[in-house]
């Protein structure tokens, strides 16, 4: 029997920090309804409805105005939620699919068509495409400007390193790597991994999901030299994302607002801040 988790902090509030025009949250999942769109059943949670409406009044009440839709690992292969959510979301808006090896060209076709830009590795969760097709998969995404994501744990970034650094298409990390500030400082083999991997030019890092990787309380300080050394040698490679409606979380529900107060202090210039919230998912999301 799968685990139910909790939804979302439903307090909204308006962000402490400039919000420049087109912010983009790049990382986030709509969920149900799942009487419209069943979940697997080889899952690890089962989610509480995450719906278009809920999340585009937080985005109006933040000033997210464009977005970027993640498939979770509870739909499997099925991509329709999120794809029906980049229409309803009405706001300009991408997705990240899930896709398997055999899927026809007519079909991803459809799948750009209707806002799809990448194709998605889920390592840190059961039921993720097998990693045997990860070099095709880079080069079929090449050949329509897309790219592939990952999520994965930090001894993945290590294990996998070399791969990742010859792939055809660019690729994202997804929350920071899962890098563990209890695991060490930035010297550690995951961290020097995610940066050499951010020195090849194809690679991009998402800074998302702090409350999954700290081991301290908001505003996560231990988290911060990481952050800032990616910002100093890497402002061009990052993205942002807010990781609603946090699902499969344990502890303490995250204020999603506060999370996007993060970059206040993770990234004080605010030039910067409008490059990683606007120019860059503009430049890798073909918006």
């Amino acid at each position: 029997m799968t685990a139910a988790c909790a939804g979302p902090d439903p307090r909204l509030r308006a962000a402490s920090i400039p919000v420049p025009a087109l912010a983009t949250d790049t990382h986030f999942h709509i969920l149900g309804p799942a009487n419209r769109f069943p979940y697997i059943a080889d899952r690890e949670y089962t989610p509480p409805d995450a719906l278009p409406a809920q999340c585009r009044k937080l985005f109006d009440t933040i000033g997210i105005g464009r977005a970027v839709i993640i498939q979770p690992s509870v739909y499997g292969t099925d991509n329709r939620c999120a794809m029906d959510a980049a229409q309803a979301l009405g706001i300009p808006s991408r997705v990240v699919v899930v896709i398997p090896h055999e899927t026809p060209d007519a079909e991803i076709d459809r799948l750009h068509a209707g806002g799809a830009r990448a194709i998605r590795y889920i390592l840190a969760h059961a039921g993720g495409l097998p990693l045997d097709t990860l070099e095709s998969a880079a080069a079929r995404a090449s050949e329509r400007g897309w790219h592939l994501q990952f999520l994965l744990k930090s001894t993945d970034l290590v294990a996998l390193e070399s791969r990742l650094a010859r792939l055809a298409s660019p690729f994202v990390i997804d929350h920071m790597g899962f890098i563990k500030p209890a695991e060490g400082g930035p010297d550690q083999p995951a961290f020097k991994a995610l940066m050499r991997l951010l020195d090849t030019g194809r690679c991009w890092v998402k800074f998302s999901g702090a409350y999954r990787q700290s081991v301290q309380s908001p505003p996560y300080p231990d988290l911060l030299p990481f952050a800032q050394a990616i910002v100093s040698a890497h402002p061009g490679r990052i993205l942002w994302g807010s990781d609603w409606p946090h699902v499969a979380f344990k502890g303490d529900m995250p204020n999603t607002t506060d999370l996007f107060n993060l970059l206040g202090e993770w990234v004080p210039d605010e030039a910067t801040r409008k490059r990683i919230l606007v120019d860059n998912p503009t430049a890798l999301f073909d918006f």
